[in-house]
């Protein structure tokens, strides 16, 4: 194992190895490959996996930045490259001020409730308080736009323009699009 391979027989024996291994020799292993401890709650099989995880890494190369994103991405359930919007929970209250009107949505686990009725999309929603084509996630300033509305956590939807989706803070001197926000 000390020795740098490539050889791709050579790295699946040893992974072959390693997972043959005990707790007791995974943690031994553990200690002389990566010069500290493993975590407590590693379980033998976390540990062998990340032990094989290192073995490879070292033989064959870390990914590249982009590669490592897109697989960040992935593992959320996103699709690479898409404008991914903010996940909202239920209970999340959208307002949106629209030519002197406010216009609540309230999100819920089968879509979005604005004027009593359930639609599948801020889309449609935005189209229907328009009466055009607009992609509703940017209309309700969920996406960014050249302006980002400020976010704010736990203020009541009256006090303030933004959306509070992540509990940090964010001001910005840009006003368009009048989006309030309370869970």
């Amino acid at each position: 194992m000390t020795r740098r391979s490539t050889d791709h027989e050579t790295i699946e024996a040893e992974i072959d190895r390693i997972q043959s291994l005990g707790l007791d020799d995974l943690r031994m292993l553990w200690r002389t490959t990566l010069r500290s401890s493993p975590p407590p709650a590693f379980t033998k099989d976390l540990m062998a996996r990340f032990i094989c995880w290192h073995i490879q890494e070292q033989a064959l190369g870390r990914l590249d930045p982009e590669t490592s994103k897109i697989l960040d991405i992935l593992a959320e359930g996103e699709r690479p490259g898409a404008d991914r919007p903010r996940r909202l929970r239920s209970g999340t209250v959208l307002v949106r001020e629209y030519q002197g009107e406010r216009h609540t949505v309230t999100v819920v686990p089968g879509g979005y409730v604005w004027r009593d009725a359930t639609y599948a999309s801020l889309s449609a929603i935005a189209c229907n308080i328009t009466g055009t084509a607009w992609n509703g996630p940017r209309f309700f300033g969920l996406r960014a736009s050249g302006n980002c509305p400020e976010v704010i956590e736990g203020e009541p939807a009256e006090s303030h323009a933004g959306i509070a989706t992540d509990g940090r803070l964010h001001r910005s001197s840009v006003s368009p699009p009048r989006t309030k926000v309370r869970r």
